[in-house]
């Protein structure tokens, strides 16, 4: 093992699965858990136990708290003085404000003296202890997660359980109070807000009692017009609808705190009357004994309803957006009233989730990076429109999406929403081949809103065009899904032609300067599988002159063509498909291949335009390298096209993404697309060349993701020397995104220690303390790219699927003798269990309906073996690892074949 390795992690910290890390102390000042639905926005539970970040108005809205929503507990044992706190850990330092803390959370009023925090998603855990309160506090904060039901993943609200266990030998009583204020806001004719107008209703069905909370004054097309409810599932409570609406100054906080840290009570307040300015304060306070030694828990819902967004992405003709949540509810008692009536049903749905996710033998880092990067999906990343459409940014801001448009290039990585939301995943298929492919194949990678109106205008990106290409293979053998497949083949096929059927002559007229022309790029015009031309890609600027990341997921999706063209009979284009493939595999490993790993042959073919600002300038100031035209003492080398030397390309460096496009085929089932012996020697050099432990031992001028200590992959390095002077713009930066299929990819070729180094690396790199566990950040929060950490789940479990065969499959590279996993296809998920010591093998399906002809296994001992379902046996033949049934089986919920 490198010495690198074993300074940094031992075996035991690399293999063990412990239980997931908690939280305490100063690691809990950056946690920011989201609880929400997916479209929906969410708020975040802070590691204190504090509420914070309200993202739930159909944007982002870091830092956004709306005041005086928390909870507060009193106590009191017999004849003590009662006590009374806030439901939170204590504030720590820093305290900045030069006039005090606002006081819109109370921030004077005591807390918990311990907080802890533990989390498997999507249900965070706080817990709270303090030596003035013989009571243990629980906080289980949760919204439901059921793959493939995109419906209850989709419930705009957090459901906030409070339990509570006496520690003591005599009852306690207590009080819970919920306290929220009306945030719903109107704007004027000049456009200023209003805060005036806004109207808390308090509401009851059966146990379900709580406020809800609207602004009559806003118009209902307005995407401001919605409503929040604040709820809970108990019988004795008190109602306020709103706190005093007094002169001003801290009445209404003295007459709030005064009364229920005396008593526990708070007068009963139900009005009718809007609020005269800002938003009235409403609370409901729940009453409880809790028994000597025993415990309670009370259920409080918080839902919130925007039908109506504007559109972040405008399209020229749709100025607001009709959301998934406001065609499936009325209002947000409508949707609390629908948690109350199924809460029993979709706590048990994602409890299901959580047993068969965390009932796992996987690594417990690698099941939080997995797990916690499944949350984008929930986050203002992503929306979900009225007729179940599904739109991504890459990321938001603190205030605003960043980079709009389901870019092709970064959605390319994530493996989470095809594998738990496969239904979703196929709408932006849909997208990328019935409305953004024009008639040539030239697709636009970005999306408006609504897809169709007008298309990007701008050149096409060749990574992303050829990865969704990719991406169609692996959602129709996902989901077996013919007719999806059938309704998009066509631009598919003219998507993959269009490398080939780009010439000079139709390029569209630019001058040199052009920087955002939109051109046909000459990618393969001489059909002979190696990508040439201009070729715009994820980092943002054009690569000149072949290289493995644009050109081997080119090579992935002709064969993926191939094999779709062949099962739709369409032989001719099947062969067609493949004997390109084949002169671009043999190619891409003649001329990039340097020993070590692939690079790039940087060349600007005839045809092609270099602008201005990528022409690498030509001054002393640069270093002596081919990246500067002419520089002293040092011949240019033969770039043809009167040897323009373009900026930002990485040419003999060693690029963490030469691979992407045979990992991605690994995980698809496609198998290598190139030399598979180069293939294990370049993943291996990208391990040992670009992983830097500690970072700070590397200098970055360009965006910083790993600092100090910590541990980073970077995307590029020049191991043989010849640096660019000016190399692509992103090279010494350090992307999860890139760490975790580079990761998966590593344990897919055996390189198990090197894989999980960098998952470790990277669960060690948010802490807490220093970043959020649940938000990876590139260019912005939840960066969609972080979901390629599915990839690494799937390639520790080598599993496979192919639901037009009816097939799956398994083959675990870690802890063979006892292993045990989560599984999902389009129709189906659940359990997977093995243990060779007993020669069981046991698949379960928890949720849908799974259609199998055949299994691999690829552990299965040598001799007879029995096949049963439901404990009967089936007729079965075996083929050394493949077991094919005489009949197809169809597995329910709950059924359990074991093989044994």
């Amino acid at each position: 093992m490198n010495k690198k390795i074993k300074e940094l992690y031992d075996h035991d910290t690399l293999y063990n699965n412990n239980p997931q890390r908690s939280f305490k102390g100063a690691s809990l000042t950056e946690i920011a858990f989201p609880v929400g639905g997916i479209g929906t926005g969410n708020i975040s539970i802070g590691g204190r136990g504090n509420l914070r970040d309200f993202e739930i108005f159909n944007r982002p809205a870091k830092g956004n708290v709306i005041p005086f929503t928390f909870f507060a507990l009193w106590a009191k044992q017999n004849d003590k003085e009662p006590v009374a706190k806030i439901l939170e850990g204590k504030i720590p330092p820093p305290y900045r404000s030069g006039f005090g803390e606002p006081q819109t959370q109370l921030q004077g009023i005591p807390r918990f003296a311990n907080a802890e925090f533990t989390a498997e998603y999507p249900k965070a855990k706080v817990t709270l202890t303090d030596d003035d309160i013989p009571i243990t506090a629980h906080l289980t904060a949760w919204n439901p997660f059921i793959p493939l039901n995109v419906k209850d993943s989709a419930i705009p609200g957090a459901i906030l359980e409070w339990s509570f266990i006496n520690d003591t030998d005599e009852p306690i009583d207590i009080s819970l109070a919920a306290n929220a204020s009306n945030p719903l806001v109107r704007k004027n004719e000049q456009g200023q807000y209003i805060n005036d107008g806004s109207l808390n209703t308090y509401q009851a069905a059966g146990r379900l009692k709580g406020m809800l909370m609207t602004n009559p004054c806003i118009a209902s097309d307005d995407p401001a017009a919605g409503s929040i409810v604040l709820s809970a599932i108990w019988d004795d409570l008190d109602i306020q609808t709103r706190w005093f609406r007094g002169s001003g100054w801290w009445d209404k906080c003295h007459l709030f705190w005064d009364a229920f840290s005396n008593t526990g009570k708070l007068p009963m307040v139900i009005d009718s009357e809007p609020a005269p300015y800002n938003g009235d304060v409403c609370s409901l306070v729940m009453h409880a004994q809790i028994p000597a030694r025993g415990s309670v828990t009370i259920p409080v819902i918080y839902t919130w309803h925007f039908p109506k967004m504007v559109n972040p992405w405008p399209d020229g003709i749709n100025e607001t957006l009709n959301t998934y949540s406001g065609a499936v509810y009325s209002d947000a008692w409508n949707v609390a009233s629908y948690i109350a009536d199924d809460f029993t049903r979709l706590r048990s749905e994602t409890d299901n989730w959580l047993s068969a996710m965390y009932d796992s033998t996987v690594p417990d880092y690698v099941l939080e990076a997995i797990t916690s990067q499944v949350s984008i999906i929930r986050s203002p990343t992503c929306m979900l429109l009225a007729d179940g459409r599904f739109f991504g940014w890459e990321g938001c801001g603190d205030n605003i999406g960043s980079c709009f448009g389901n870019c092709t290039h970064v959605w390319n990585y994530e493996q989470s929403l095809a594998f738990l939301f496969p239904q979703l995943e196929r709408t932006m298929r849909q997208t990328e081949f019935l409305y953004n492919t024009r008639p040539t194949g030239n697709m636009a990678f970005r999306t408006n809103l609504l897809p169709g109106n007008r298309l990007l205008e701008f050149k096409p990106c060749v990574d992303g065009q050829m990865g969704v290409i990719m991406q169609v293979y692996r959602d129709w053998k996902l989901s077996g899904d013919d007719d999806f497949l059938k309704e998009i083949w066509p631009n598919v096929k003219a998507a993959l032609e269009y490398a080939w059927t780009m010439t000079p002559d139709k390029l569209t007229p630019a001058t040199p300067e052009s920087g955002n022309r939109s051109i046909d790029s000459l990618w393969d015009t001489d059909k002979d599988g190696v990508i040439e031309g201009e070729q715009h890609n994820t980092y943002d600027i054009e690569f000149f002159g072949p290289n493995t990341l644009c050109t081997a997921m080119y090579l992935g999706a002709l064969r993926a063509c191939e094999e779709i063209a062949d099962y739709l009979g369409e032989t001719e284009k099947a062969e067609e498909y493949r004997s390109v493939y084949e002169s671009g595999k043999q190619k891409v490993d003649a001329e990039l291949w340097n020993g070590d790993y692939y690079i790039q042959k940087v060349n600007v073919i005839d045809g092609i335009i270099v602008p201005e600002h990528l022409k690498s300038p030509d001054s002393e100031i640069c270093s002596p390298t081919y990246a500067c035209k002419q520089s002293p003492g040092v011949k240019a080398p033969s770039l043809g096209n009167d040897d323009i030397i373009p900026k930002y390309q990485y040419g003999d460096g060693c690029l963490s993404d030469q691979l992407l496009g045979q990992v991605n085929a690994h995980i698809y089932g496609l198998g290598y697309i190139l030399n598979p012996d180069n293939v294990k020697n370049a993943v291996k050099s990208i391990f040992y060349n670009n992983f830097r432990s500690p970072i700070d031992s590397f200098s970055n001028v360009q965006r910083v993701y790993a600092l100090n200590d910590e541990s980073g992959l970077l995307l590029c390095s020049w191991p043989k020397g010849n640096r660019p002077a000016l190399p692509f713009v992103y090279s010494d930066e350090v992307w999860t995104g890139i760490e975790f299929h580079v990761a998966a990819h590593l344990i897919y070729e055996g390189f198990i220690d090197e894989g999980l180094t960098l998952v470790k690396a990277i669960t060690d790199r948010y802490s807490g303390y220093n970043r959020n566990p649940w938000n990876h950040i590139e260019c912005g929060h939840h960066y969609a790219r972080a979901m390629a950490s599915w990839g690494v789940k799937l390639a520790l479990d080598d599993f496979t699927f192919d639901m037009i065969k009816k097939q799956i499959g398994f083959a675990p590279k870690i802890n063979k003798n006892n292993y045990s996993t989560f599984w999902s296809v389009g129709s189906a998920w659940g359990h997977y269990t093995q243990n060779l010591d007993k020669f069981k093998y046991a698949i379960n399906v928890k949720y849908g309906e799974l259609n199998l002809a055949s299994i691999k296994i690829n552990d299965l001992p040598n001799g007879t073996i029995d096949v049963m379902l439901n404990g009967e046996p089936l007729q079965f033949n075996r083929d050394n690892d493949l077991i094919e049934f005489h009949n197809p089986i169809t597995m329910g919920r709950n059924d359990l074949l074991i093989i044994q």
